[in-house]
């Protein structure tokens, strides 16, 4: 087996709290710097690298003299803003002794949820990989309204690979990778060097926490893979401890648990579509143009529609349902309902007639769309 890692041109690195703190007080400058020190001879091959980094709360918590990591959201969220500021400055001093530029982004799960925030968040990260900039992505943890939930910057880190159409997703953990028990119990327990991901019994053999610094156990990160599969990306599971073990995966060494991508990129996104955006309308069809859409696999054009439910803006998800009210589909509209609404039942030549303009020729294309 070859790591994926060596034919990845596009990659997102995530590293846990353990890779990057003193136990939980305050940044690891050398661990930092060695971070930096591997990723720049990727960068510097032709790889796009971004970097999710745990490690904001630690620092911190170290910054403020507590004692340990809080529980309250409200000392996490002054934890993590305090601790921000000195992240971000070690990040940016390491890479610089490289060469090499770097910016902070800061997500929240709403940012990638919104559709208008999420077109923004992508076009500012792919353009700061064009120019050959490092983006350091962390979770905003300072405006988060729900708790501060376990695994949040492995499912980060799953998230920005969907958002950037990343070929891989390499989470650095403190463990070698996924076992079929858990090891520390069970001697016998065999490693797992590759798995499809998304499978059913992954999740099934995946443990807790296996640290008190992070907040993420290997669960969290078996459905991290399961997300970033869904765009095709495969991910790497491994220790940050091996000794450059980025330099070795991208070499295209087999290190840790590699779990592979089941579905070609196009059907990985339909099936994005299908469950992880919020409909927010309802196009309602004719009999034919249910027909086209199941047995020919068509685009939706607006001739066959034949009402607009809801509001939406041109980009958002829709639901269609046939005649008898059951969703035979989903997808990303071309056309705002208020536009849609004055061209449906119309042949797409009299789109530009009708509207003044014409986006597109279809209501949803079907590299858009997904039947139900």
């Amino acid at each position: 087996m070859q790591s994926c890692i060596a034919s990845a041109s596009r990659l997102v690195v995530k590293v846990g709290s353990s890779l990057v703190t003193n136990d939980g007080r305050g940044l690891d400058h050398a661990a930092l710097s060695r971070w930096a020190a591997e990723i720049a001879p990727l960068v510097r091959s032709g790889k796009q690298v971004v970097l999710v980094s745990s490690g904001a709360i630690a620092e911190g918590v170290a910054r403020l003299g507590w004692p340990k990591r809080p529980k309250a959201l409200h000392e996490l969220q002054a934890a993590a803003a305090v601790g921000q500021m000195g992240l971000v400055e070690a990040y940016e001093r390491c890479f610089r002794a490289h060469g090499l530029k770097t910016a902070q982004i800061l997500l929240t799960h709403e940012d990638l949820a919104d559709r208008t925030r999420y077109l923004n968040a992508r076009s500012t990260l792919l353009t700061l990989l064009v120019l050959g900039v490092i983006p350091i992505i962390n979770e905003n943890d300072t405006v988060s309204t729900d708790e501060i939930k376990v695994g949040d910057n492995d499912t980060l880190g799953a998230l920005v690979t969907n958002l950037i159409d990343a070929d891989a997703l390499v989470i650095l953990t403190d463990q070698r990778g996924l076992y079929d028990s858990d090891p520390r119990k069970n001697p016998d327990a065999r490693f797992i060097s590759e798995y499809q991901a998304g499978k059913p019994e992954l999740e099934a053999m995946a443990g807790g926490a296996g640290s008190s610094v992070g907040t993420g156990g290997m669960y969290t990160k078996i459905i991290a893979a399961k997300r970033a599969a869904r765009s095709g990306a495969s991910t790497v599971i491994a220790s940050g401890r091996e000794d450059k073990v980025l330099t070795r995966l991208a070499a295209g060494e087999a290190i840790g648990t590699q779990l592979t991508a089941p579905e070609s990129r196009l059907a990985a996104r339909k099936q994005w579509l299908a469950d992880h955006l919020q409909v927010r309308g309802e196009l309602r069809l004719d009999a034919g143009a249910v027909r086209a859409l199941r047995e020919q696999g068509t685009s939706l054009l607006p001739i066959g529609v034949v009402a607009v439910e809801g509001e939406f803006l041109r980009g958002e998800i829709v639901r269609c349902v046939g005649p008898d009210s059951a969703e035979v589909a989903r997808g990303l509209v071309n056309y705002a309902a208020t536009d849609a609404r004055r061209i449906l039942k119309l042949p797409t030549s009299q789109i530009e007639a009708v509207l003044g303009f014409i986006d597109e020729p279809e209501l949803i294309h079907r590299d858009n769309l997904v039947l139900r």
